[in-house]
């Protein structure tokens, strides 16, 4: 079974990001994994009590983006090290100017998961704004040798039922 090790938090996309550079010997980088944002988990909606109306929301977010690089470790495993962005905003039900979001991070083989990781983003909303942009701590992806672009890394908000109904609902528009 493969190995793979997530060491502190932070999400990914764009595979493009990751396609690093040859090393200093001269040597082209290793392939990297696709690395993708999962497309129904990418935003976030929080609601206070039952309400739907845009009163009624605690917090939104969108994950924007990853930034990152891929090389070869000495012992020829490859070695993603991705940095996670998002855009969380306050809604008009908000108490607080505190938000805890969690996310999670999967590395595929196929359709199968053979590796799965939460974390959580913290956020704190100045005195009159509204509105912050976050740049998660670095996360370090370890596959093995010959991974040969066999794997897949998706990221994603953890949403709960009710959320995720939402986005489904929203994005049929």
């Amino acid at each position: 079974m493969p190995r793979f090790r997530l060491a502190a938090p932070l999400a990914l996309l764009a595979a493009g990001l990751l396609a690093g550079c040859g090393d200093s010997e001269g040597k082209f980088a290793p392939t990297c994994p696709q690395i993708a944002l999962l497309a129904e988990g990418a935003d976030l909606t929080r609601f206070a009590g039952q309400g739907r109306d845009i009163l009624d929301r605690v917090l939104e977010g969108r994950l924007t983006g990853i930034d990152g690089t891929c090389q070869a470790a000495r012992n020829g495993d490859l070695v993603a090290t991705l940095r996670l962005r998002a855009e969380l905003r306050r809604g008009p039900a908000a108490q607080n100017r505190t938000a805890q979001v969690p996310y999670f991070v999967a590395v595929l083989d196929g359709e199968r998961i053979v590796d799965r990781r939460s974390f959580t983003l913290d956020a704190t909303f100045p005195s009159n704004v509204d509105s912050v942009r976050l740049t998660g701590e670095e996360l370090e992806l370890r596959f093995p040798e010959r991974a040969d672009g066999r794997y897949r890394v998706l990221v994603s908000f953890q949403l709960t039922q009710d959320e995720l109904a939402f986005n489904r609902r929203t994005a049929a528009r």
